[in-house]
């Protein structure tokens, strides 16, 4: 187990790495990536109870963790390198033809870590249930843990499985929602409108947890640790997470503009200055 300082350190390092992979690759998806990272760095070094020596596709005896907007893969990469499934020096090749590191994740590579092709938004909660009913079938008495946007709550196939793990009390499941207000084409708002998003969980007869800064390390910890402690009720467990897009570098903050676009070689610095160096070191 990590300390709040020591996960908020690989989290400034894993917010380097985004932005030096995305913009090494001139492509990727650094805003949401940037957002998450926190909730990322929490999961896979503190909250996961899973090695990366022991991973197998079926995940069986460990939580499993599905990523349902599959295009945030350099904050999913940095983290499970960082974290051990594979050298941090590969990070190198994201997004490069033929590699392991492709700009959505991939199962034909084998890539440790990764058991779901995602990317093709509302997919993941699906994948997700469907995980948590076999633990339950063998009495694995294991979690697993999905991550959503916000936008892709636009997608219908998400509330026929949020229906679906109500009616059906999957209660070995935590969904949890990246609310940051921003996809593609602006803000969710503006875009389709998700109204009181606790209250339409709760009506489909899910326990909702409400993280209201997910860029606090000390927030995501407390709130996780809350959603864990209400599994094994009788109801599915939603995270409701308020972050900014873009967290940690002022000029990419709070808007849309890098959902899909990268830095400019010469912004590149700046953003990396106002993140400041830490021990681990870049790739």
């Amino acid at each position: 187990m990590k300390s709040t300082k020591e996960l908020q350190t690989i989290a400034t390092q894993i917010r380097r790495d985004i932005l030096r992979m995305t913009t090494n690759a001139k492509s990727g998806h650094p805003g949401g990536s940037m957002g998450t990272a926190d909730w990322f760095t929490a999961m896979q070094f503190n909250i996961l109870d899973a090695d990366p020596a022991r991973f197998t596709m079926g995940g069986d005896g460990e939580d499993m963790l599905f990523v349902s907007q599959g295009h945030i893969t350099p904050v999913i990469y940095s983290t499970m390198a960082r974290r051990g499934y594979f050298p941090v020096s590969e990070l190198a090749t994201f997004r490069k033809f033929g590699t392991r590191l492709q700009g959505h994740p991939s199962t034909a590579h084998n890539l440790p870590g990764i058991r779901m092709a995602s990317g093709s938004l509302g997919q993941g909660l699906s994948v997700g249930i469907g995980a948590a009913l076999g633990k339950k079938m063998t009495n694995d008495k294991h979690l697993v843990y999905t991550m959503h946007g916000d936008g892709e709550l636009e997608e219908g196939q998400i509330w026929e499985a949020v229906m679906f793990a109500g009616a059906k009390k999957v209660d070995n499941i935590i969904a949890t929602i990246d609310y940051n207000n921003q996809q593609i084409d602006g803000t969710t708002s503006q875009v389709m409108d998700l109204g009181d998003l606790k209250a339409k969980f709760e009506s489909f007869m899910w326990t909702v947890v409400v993280i209201e800064n997910g860029n606090d390390m000390q927030q995501v910890l407390d709130g996780m640790a809350q959603a864990k402690s209400l599994t094994g009720k009788g109801s599915p467990v939603c995270v409701i997470m308020n972050t900014k897009m873009g967290y940690g570098v002022d000029f990419m903050q709070d808007t849309n503009k890098y959902h899909g676009s990268v830095l400019s070689a010469d912004d590149l610095p700046k953003a990396l200055a106002q993140l400041g160096e830490t021990e681990l070191g870049d790739f």
